[in-house]
């Protein structure tokens, strides 16, 4: 599959998803795109919607289409992703990969299924990878008796069957149970970023943990370009992830 190890390099991966501004805006950190770019530059993975990979489309970006999209506005249907672009587009744009996002629980989830399940036979035919965003936070979500992982390992699972090369999704809390997230599927799991309001600290100390039960890296956003240091917190994650560098190490290293 070409690309993937540009962005996955030994199958682990420091992704910042930067499609939020979609959603919502204003957001804190994304009102200029020029400097953001510039300061995570040395991320393995740009995710970012189709304008903006036309947009920055140069040789030391490494840029993923998120083919996904909703906004604020949407009323009861917010939580539905609607696609907005192709895989032959994105890779026309200048992207190595495509990314779906699928809100498990939520009212429109067979929709959103279907969709995912179209984009990845698009991809594997390009020969790309496609990234799972699987959440599993939707209104009718609907947990297993006993099931620690909180939905994650159905979703990681569910990213899996349906074709993804890689899968975004929660982390659980605890290693323990991260671990039956990473064991449940063969391909690599990368973790959202932890609660908002949470400090650097902690936040790193969550992506050592995950790496710790067998994650492959993050795919964290907020808590990376609204972070008074993104170029900094990028570093510390890639040495966390690729270097096995602790938590304290990371932040001493990297100047955080």
């Amino acid at each position: 599959m070409r690309d993937i190890d540009s962005i996955l390099p030994n199958g682990k991966g420091v992704w910042i998803p930067i499609d939020h501004a979609v959603s919502d805006y204003p957001v804190n950190g994304l009102e200029n795109l020029d400097k953001l770019m510039d300061k995570i530059s040395k991320a393995n993975a740009i995710i970012a919607q189709k304008g903006v990979i036309s947009h920055y489309n140069r040789d030391e970006l490494n840029l993923v289409a998120h083919l996904s999209a909703s906004t604020r506005h949407a009323g009861n249907r917010e939580s539905e992703k609607v696609i907005v672009g192709t895989a032959k587009e994105a890779v026309e744009r200048g992207a190595k990969g495509v990314s779906v996002q699928v809100n498990l629980g939520s009212p429109f989830e067979p929709e959103m299924i279907e969709r995912l399940g179209f984009i990845t036979a698009d991809a594997h035919e390009l020969g790309i990878p496609t990234l799972g965003m699987i959440y599993p936070r939707g209104e009718n979500l609907s947990i297993i008796d006993g099931d620690d992982t909180k939905g994650a390992a159905h979703a990681a699972r569910l990213a899996f069957e349906l074709g993804c090369n890689v899968v975004k999704t929660i982390w659980t809390g605890s290693e323990e149970s991260f671990r039956k997230v990473t064991e449940s599927v063969p391909i690599p799991v990368l973790i959202a970023g932890g609660p908002s309001g949470s400090s650097t600290e902690e936040i790193l100390t969550i992506v050592y943990d995950s790496i710790q039960a067998g994650g492959s890296g993050v795919c964290m956003g907020r808590q990376v370009f609204s972070h008074q240091y993104p170029d900094r917190m990028v570093n510390a994650l890639l040495m966390i992830v690729h270097e096995g560098a602790t938590v304290s190490q990371a932040i001493t290293n990297s100047g955080l």
